[in-house]
């Protein structure tokens, strides 16, 4: 049926498909590099911004095959944006079990260098992310699109608090403080996983797309 596709401009497809396979490369390095350096020093905060980054390589590949073609069906989209959200939920769960296990005493983060270099890089390139894909999913009122800008979004809040709590572990040797900063992020993460699967795109900046 006519009515269940939407035709989308070849230049808008370009842009959501270019900004995706971008976000496929950074993802797949910011993973790799956070989940090594969370391993070396048993941190819970770089264990949960490497899981962040993971489930939201995850997201834009689900996002980039909903936008694979300028017709996409309805029920494509909405079957992005709920797995997008379900996604977000697993993040929520992950962060919560990383961060209990270490302030239950089990294993002791340590000073990481190599994880303060990539959540200092990817709190310069993550807002960038974010901020396209919102666009994106105004002028397309894609859920699925605003799921993953959230969780771009996301990844850039928790990297600066994933980094000031290294920060503060590594400088004043404060134990709870690594644990605590992935704690932070926790309620946002089930906030927008429930504005996913309730199928809502980013209203927010609209008038912005607009004038585009």
């Amino acid at each position: 049926m006519a009515s269940n596709r939407q035709i989308l401009p070849a230049g808008a497809l370009h842009r959501i498909q270019r900004i995706q396979a971008i976000t496929i490369a950074w993802m797949s390095l910011e993973a790799a590099v956070a989940l090594t350096a969370a391993w070396r020093a048993h941190s819970p905060a770089l264990a949960a911004f490497g899981g962040d980054s993971a489930i939201e390589l995850l997201s834009a590949g689900v996002v980039l095959w909903r936008f694979r073609s300028p017709a996409a069906r309805e029920a494509d989209e909405r079957k992005a944006a709920r797995i997008a959200g379900t996604l977000l939920y697993l993040l929520a769960i992950y962060v919560v079990a990383a961060a209990a296990l270490n302030l239950l005493g089990h294993g002791e983060a340590r000073p990481s260098y190599l994880g303060m270099g990539i959540l200092a890089a990817a709190a310069l390139v993550m807002p960038w992310l974010a901020r396209e894909k919102r666009r994106l999913s105004a002028a397309t009122g894609s859920a699925a699109l605003r799921a993953d800008a959230a969780e771009s979004a996301l990844c850039a809040y928790l990297s600066l608090i994933a980094l000031a709590g290294l920060a503060l572990h590594a400088v004043w040797h404060l134990d709870w403080a690594d644990p605590a900063a992935a704690l932070l992020i926790t309620p946002r993460i089930v906030w927008e996983a429930r504005e996913a699967i309730r199928g809502k795109a980013c209203g927010c900046c609209r008038s912005i797309a607009s004038r585009e």
